[in-house]
């Protein structure tokens, strides 16, 4: 390997713009113009930082899928208290935690089959147990299980 230095000199000062150039030899006494770790050592740093990045990664994603899976919610089939599933629930004119005023001719039956047109038995059986009875009167505010 060479390298070209650029000397000047003091006799073509006045009559040459331009410096002169000369060739220099590689000298092994010189000290090299890179120092630190070789080329071997600092590959296998980067190929174990790529790893790590990777299961990193990897370990984020598992645990990202663990925490979607585990959120309950509609979209996973998540059930409300009444046992109406919450895509339903969502869309029907009753739903778990609303107050209901019970109009004159409401039974249980009918506010049962308002919260959960699918299943009214177990709608009913989480309302008798809300009330604490079976019947209800015109006018009462009923908090929907």
């Amino acid at each position: 390997m060479a390298a070209v230095e650029i000397i000047e000199f003091e006799e073509f000062r006045g009559t040459h713009v331009r410096p002169h150039l000369q060739l220099v030899v590689n000298d092994p006494r010189l000290s090299p113009l890179r120092t630190g770790r070789s080329l071997v050592q600092r590959r296998a740093a980067r190929a174990r930082m790529m790893r790590r990045r990777r299961r990193t990664v990897v370990a984020l994603a598992l645990v990202a899928g663990l925490v979607v899976l585990a959120w309950p919610g509609h979209a996973f089939g998540g059930v409300t208290g009444a046992g109406l599933p919450t895509d339903l629930a969502n869309s029907s004119v009753l739903a778990s935690g609303m107050q209901y005023v019970v109009q004159p001719g409401d039974t249980v039956n009918s506010i049962s089959k308002l919260m959960n047109p699918l299943e009214p038995s177990i709608a009913r059986a989480a309302l008798v147990h809300e009330l604490g009875s079976s019947t209800v009167v015109a006018g009462e505010h009923v908090l929907v299980p």
